[in-house]
Order: structure tokens, then C-alpha cells, then sequence
């Protein structure tokens, strides 16, 4: 049977759908796509505003829990939302049209067994303000809400088939943004008509335009900011920089007065569209770390918020504790008879803000910026009233774990838990609480707007420090599993940071089965999209920009770019669950790294590259499995194109530049060397 269960394997196996920069217009303009108007959101449910309270604690007392497994709240909602993903799941394969395999009827015949069905996640990095925009636009593209998010060559509908979405620091903002307005879309959030969210055309430090909502001069913005803030201090919590960062943020982030000072993070458990599993699950990630510690990415203590929990998988604290009670007295684990419960903690803003807290820069940098003077000597202030070591950090005292673990947990006998930006340990693409293996994920969309290069674009370093800490000798991966990445030398030299990768389709090469990453980074497909992480302001224009660029690299132009893209797509999401139900592969392949499959279709032959190994595949489709070629190249190459009048030469990105490949004589030719042989990996070029 030549099917893509067959051809899907193929896809899947062979890593990755390769793609030019050349983006042929006529493409929906998500800025300009009509969608539902922006609605204040109805829960904000904190008992005082900002300032947490002390208040009575419920029957059942909140307690930390273990972290052996999932908590009976995420459990509960899973069963919902599981069922939730098959309509808009089979919906979605069923237009991506793989060939000769009927996706609809896979997903039908499986059902009933949901846990055979794929459990998908997602993952916007972090990036600040950039990465916000750019994941907006692969979030746009996901939503099958958007206009013609749906039409032939879209990827609408991916985020409704999700079981997770993860953000961190501006991919947090993000995430946080729409899930604490009503889980709305991006199109309403850029064309919101009050003007009150995502308008970064008005630095954070001058305060929103005066409108509907917000009333506030520069002048008042700072005061209220500064009053909130204080009346927490005054009410016997610890303050941090984050407090105002996380403030200020609300202003830009959350459709309500004042940036909405009572909405808590907690609060989306109660909203009607996550009750429902109607929305995937969120989560934010950020990292412990002391005050002007050095963090590692190997010895660091990673956390994660969700709706119902905050606290950590790893094997050091190794707890949950219920996010709505931060702020309580914990110890051991629990509350002492007689002390009472704290709400109102778990402000939304500071929570997102506590994810980006390296955004504190901003505030230590104010001094190089145009804003006012007397604004200067506002954040001056601040900085003199929290101390030097509170300057980039975000205060979760009480430490909610004091005494909990004494034996592993490095901060079990202090009374301060201290947080930093999730990315301070590299790993600025929040996959560390999706690839827990309670969890079950089994395919992961990372959206990478990293700024690892001098230029503001990824270059893969936060996969390979998530690959790295998953080898850490000190068993700080604590049974999560991981695919193998390439250095980022090598993974520039190979193009990687420029189109999107598989990484994992070949699941028997880890010891245990490791979710597949479809890796899409951030990359100049319409727009120059690699601002400074600490770029402060966007114009309208830059901003639809910035997110249109997001959506293009997601779709590949909506498959124009490669028509195959949609397809590839499909293969990853279906990979491990065909390998559950033991749907036979096509071929049995067991590449290094498989890349940049292309289909002939005057012959119906699909070709792709091992880069590892050195190989370049070839198999009739017409013929099925046994017409399987391999030829050796004498050279990693990346990608392959035609050449016309020539079917026996093939033009191909090599190691070194690039070059002509016979493929009767198994030949490769360079024509032109960008890199010196001498210099190895990760030079200049010429």
C-alpha cells in the first residue's frame, strides 16, 4: 500500500520541510482580519486589588503535594479537553490532504481509545516584545477562529487540537494576555477599538493613551503603579522590582482599568472557556535563583505556573502548592492550624511579569532612555527603596516550600523563594513542562524568537540547552527525555535557525519515547524581524508586521512557499500516535539527522537528506518501498534543488557553500565555498 502512512513516515522521518525566503504575496492580513471584539474579562477576583489578603482558610486546608504525578485538578480537565481536540484534530488533518492516507478515518477508528490519539503542545519563546509579535503571528496561524485560518494551506485549527500551550517571559506575555481576556484572539487584540491592550506604539514607561478605559496621564500612571505596589509592602509582603515591572505590563497586557489589579492567574481556572476545556492548557515557566547568583543551566530549579498549581517537576524541591494560596505561611508542606490562607498573590501581571523578570533591564537601564525626567527619578526611587539585591528578581516570600524535601530542595530552610526569567538558564523556549512525562506529549510546535546571534535570530541554543540538561549527570532531567540537537555552529551552518526542523521523528533512537519537536524559528520570511530584545516601542505598522512575519514562517507562506508544508505538518502530529497503535512505517529508517524532504511530482519521487550520515534517499512512490535508494554523498548537505534540463544533477546546500551533486557518478562539486574548510564550523564568512 503506498500510502503516507507510508509517504507520512517518510515525512515524518525525514525531519523537516525546507523552505526559501521568498514569500509570494496574498496572504490574509491577520491585522486587518475581522474577528470578535475585545471583552473586559468578568473574574478579576482578588479580595483587595493588588494587595494580597489574609483571609479564612477553606475545609479542605491547601497543602504542597508531591509532584510524582499529575494533580486530580489537571487530571479532571484532561478528560475534557482530550475528548475536546478529536472534531477540530480530524477537521484539521483531513484538509492538510495527505496523500493515499485517510486521516478522518484514523482518527475516528481511534477515538474511543483517546490516549492512542496525539497529544499536542506548543511553545512560544521568550524575547520580549519580539517575541511576543512573532509568536502571535504562529498563534494567528494556529487559530482556526481567525479568517481564513481554515483555507488550503493554512495550519487554523493546530491550536484548537493542542492539549498545552507554554510561554515564557515575552512568549508568556503572550499566552497570559489572551488567556486573561477570554482566551481572545490576536486579531482582536491588535485591532481592540477602545485601544487599550498591545498598543506598544506607547513606551512602558510613559503609560497607555488616555481612552476608554485608561485614564491616566504619565504623571497618575506612575502614582498608581507606585501606590499599588506599596499598599502590598504596607500589608507585610516583600516587594521586588518585578512588582512594578509586572504592573506596568498589566497596562499593556490586560483589557481593564488600571491594568487590572485584582486579576489573578489563578482566576482562569473559573473562566467559562477553560471550565470547559474549550482553550489548551497554560502554562508560564520561570527559574529559581538568588539574588546576583550565577545560574547554570544544569544546577537550575525550573517552575512552572498553571491554572490550578505553581512548583516543580525536578528533583530538587520536587512539589506543587495551589497557585490561588501564594503567599500563605506554608511549612512542611502545609498550614499550621490557626494561620490563615492569603489570596490575591497571584497577581496575573506579576506572574507574567516574573517570567520576564531579565525585563528589570529596562528598568535599570531608564537612565538611556527619552522619558521624562521626573519618571527617571521615579524608577530611581523604586531602585533605592528595594535594595540592590531585589533589582532583578520577583519575591514569592514565604517560600511556599520552606521545610518541604529538606534532603534534595536547595532552598528548604530559607523563608525566601526568589524567581527570575525563565530563559536566564537558556532554555528560552518553555519545553520543560511539556516534555514531563506525565504529561504524555508527544509532538511539541517550539516558536523560537530568541535573540542568540549578534543580530537578534535564534540559533538553537535553547534547544540545546534543554538537550544538555536532560544529560546532566546530576539527574536534574529527573526521567524526561529529549532528541539529539546539534551545536549551534553547526546548527547555523546547516540553516536550522532559518526554516523549520524536525527534531525526533526517530523515536528508537532515545531510551524513552521523546516528544517530536517541530522547531520554527524566527526568521525575515516579510519583515526584518530581529529587533533588541529591550526594543521598547513599535508603530502600528511595525507591530502588524512583526506578526504577519510570525504567521508566514508558521505556514510557509501558506504553503506556497512548499506546498508540502501542511503535509509535513500532519506526519509530525500523527508520528508517535501511529507508533502507538503500531501503524506500520513505509521504511524503516534510522537516519542521523533526516532533512529537507521534496516530492517530484512529474515522477512521483520523493527524495531527502541525512545530513549526519551522508546520504541522500530516493523512493519511487509509484513502486512503494522497494524502489528505496541511498546514495552516498562524501559530504553532509542540507537541502537539494533542481536543475533545469538535468535530471541527473542536483544543486545542494553542502557543509562548505554550495555545490553540484552527480547523481549517477555519486559526485559533489562545490561551485562556490562560503566557509574555509580550515577554519571548522562557525566562522565568519567570506
Amino acid at each position: 500500500m503506498i500510502a503516507v502512512v507510508q509517504a507520512i513516515r517518510i515525512l515524518a522521518l525525514a525531519a523537516s520541510c525546507h523552505s526559501s525566503f521568498i514569500v509570494p504575496r496574498g496572504w490574509p492580513n491577520v491585522a486587518d482580519s475581522g474577528t470578535t471584539v475585545l471583552q473586559p474579562r468578568a473574574l478579576p477576583n482578588a479580595p483587595d486589588g493588588y494587595t494580597p489578603d489574609h483571609l479564612s482558610c477553606p475545609s479542605t486546608r491547601p497543602a504542597v503535594r508531591d509532584a510524582g504525578d499529575l494533580s486530580e485538578s489537571e487530571k479532571s480537565w484532561l478528560k475534557t479537553r482530550l475528548r475536546k481536540t478529536v472534531d477540530p484534530m480530524r477537521e484539521l488533518l483531513q484538509r492538510f490532504n495527505i496523500p493515499t492516507f485517510d486521516a478522518s478515518k484514523y482518527i475516528s477508528d481511534n477515538e474511543k481509545n483517546r490516549s492512542a490519539l496525539p497529544n499536542i503542545g506548543i511553545a512560544m519563546s521568550g524575547g520580549g516584545y519580539r517575541a511576543l509579535l512573532n509568536g502571535a503571528g504562529a498563534i494567528a496561524a494556529f487559530d482556526a477562529r481567525e479568517e481564513n485560518a481554515t483555507s488550503a494551506g493554512h495550519l487554523g485549527g493546530l491550536l484548537q487540537s493542542a492539549t498545552y500551550l507554554g510561554g515564557l517571559s515575552g512568549g508568556g506575555w503572550l499566552v497570559g494576555s489572551l488567556f486573561v481576556n477570554n482566551f481572545t484572539t490576536v486579531s482582536a487584540s491588535l485591532n481592540d477599538p477602545s485601544h487599550t491592550v498591545w498598543q506598544f506604539h506607547q513606551s512602558i514607561f510613559e503609560g497607555p493613551d488616555q481612552g476608554r478605559i485608561q485614564l491616566l496621564d504619565t504623571a497618575d500612571y506612575f502614582k498608581t503603579i507606585e501606590d499599588h505596589v506599596s499598599d502590598k509592602h504596607d500589608a507585610g509582603f516583600n516587594r521586588s522590582v518585578t512588582d512594578y515591572w509586572g504592573r506596568a505590563l498589566s497596562f499593556q497586557l490586560i483589557n481593564a482599568t488600571d491594568g487590572g489589579p485584582a486579576y489573578t492567574w489563578s482566576s482562569i481556572a473559573a473562566d467559562p472557556n477553560f471550565v470547559q476545556a474549550d482553550t489548551p492548557f497554560p502554562l508560564l515557566v520561570a527559574d529559581e535563583r538568588a539574588p546576583d547568583e550565577l545560574l547554570i543551566s544544569g544546577n537550575s530549579t525550573v517552575y512552572e505556573f498553571n491554572p490550578f498549581e505553581f512548583g516543580t517537576w525536578d528533583p530538587t524541591t520536587y512539589g506543587f502548592v495551589p497557585v490561588e494560596y501564594l503567599g500563605s505561611n506554608f511549612s512542611g508542606g502545609e498550614l499550621a492550624p490557626g494561620v490563615p490562607c492569603v489570596r490575591g498573590f497571584d497577581n496575573a501581571g506579576y506572574i507574567m511579569g516574573t517570567s520576564s523578570s531579565l525585563f528589570n533591564q529596562f528598568l535599570l537601564q531608564v537612565n538611556t532612555t527619552s522619558i521624562p525626567t521626573f519618571a527617571k527619578d521615579f524608577v530611581a526611587s523604586i531602585l533605592t527603596n528595594i535594595g540592590q539585591d531585589n533589582n532583578d528578581i520577583a519575591d514569592y516570600s514565604p517560600n511556599p516550600f520552606f521545610a518541604y524535601h529538606n534532603s534534595t530542595s536547595r532552598n528548604a530552610q530559607s523563608r525566601r523563594l526568589t524567581l527570575v526569567d525563565g530563559g536566564e538558564d537558556l532554555q528560552n523556549i518553555p519545553l520543560h513542562p511539556l516534555i514531563q512525562p506525565a504529561r504524555h506529549v508527544d509532538v511539541i510546535f517550539a516558536v523560537d524568537s530568541s535573540a542568540d546571534t549578534d543580530n537578534f535570530w535564534p540559533n538553537g541554543t535553547s534547544l540545546v540547552a534543554t538537550y544538555e540538561r536532560n544529560l546532566n549527570s546530576t539527574g536534574i532531567g529527573n526521567g524526561t527525555s529529549f532528541p539529539s540537537i546539534p551545536d549551534t555552529n553547526s546548527f547555523v551552518n546547516l540553516g536550522l535557525n532559518t526554516r523549520p526542523t524536525f527534531f525526533g521523528c526517530n523515536s528508537s533512537n532515545t531510551s524513552s519515547i521523546t516528544p517530536l519537536i517541530v522547531y520554527i524559528p524566527n526568521a525575515p520570511y516579510v519583515f526584518h524581524s530581529n529587533f533588541s530584545t529591550f526594543t521598547a516601542l513599535y508603530n502600528t505598522t511595525a507591530r502588524n508586521s512583526m506578526v504577519q512575519n510570525g504567521y508566514e514562517g508558521a505556514t510557509m507562506g501558506n504553503g506556497t512557499v512548499d506546498a508540502q508544508w501542511p503535509v509535513c505538518v500532519g506526519c509530525a502530529i500523527l508520528s508517535r500516535s501511529l507508533e502507538r497503535t503500531k501503524t506500520p512505517p513505509y521504511l524503516h529508517l534510522h537516519c542521523g539527522l533526516g532533512e529537507a524532504p521534496y516530492y517530484e511530482e512529474s515522477s512521483q519521487t520523493l527524495r531527502f537528506v541525512d545530513i549526519v550520515k551522508e546520504k541522500l534517499h530516493t523512493v519511487d512512490l509509484k513502486q512503494g518501498p522497494s524502489s528505496h535508494k541511498i546514495i552516498d554523498v562524501a559530504g553532509a548537505i542540507s537541502t537539494t534543488a533542481h536543475i533545469e534540463g538535468t535530471e541527473d544533477e542536483l544543486i545542494v546546500g553542502a557543509k562548505l557553500g554550495y555545490a553540484i551533486f552527480t547523481r549517477s557518478s555519486e559526485k559533489l562539486e562545490y561551485i562556490k565555498k562560503v566557509w574555509i574548510e580550515s577554519d571548522g564550523p562557525g566562522k565568519e564568512e567570506r
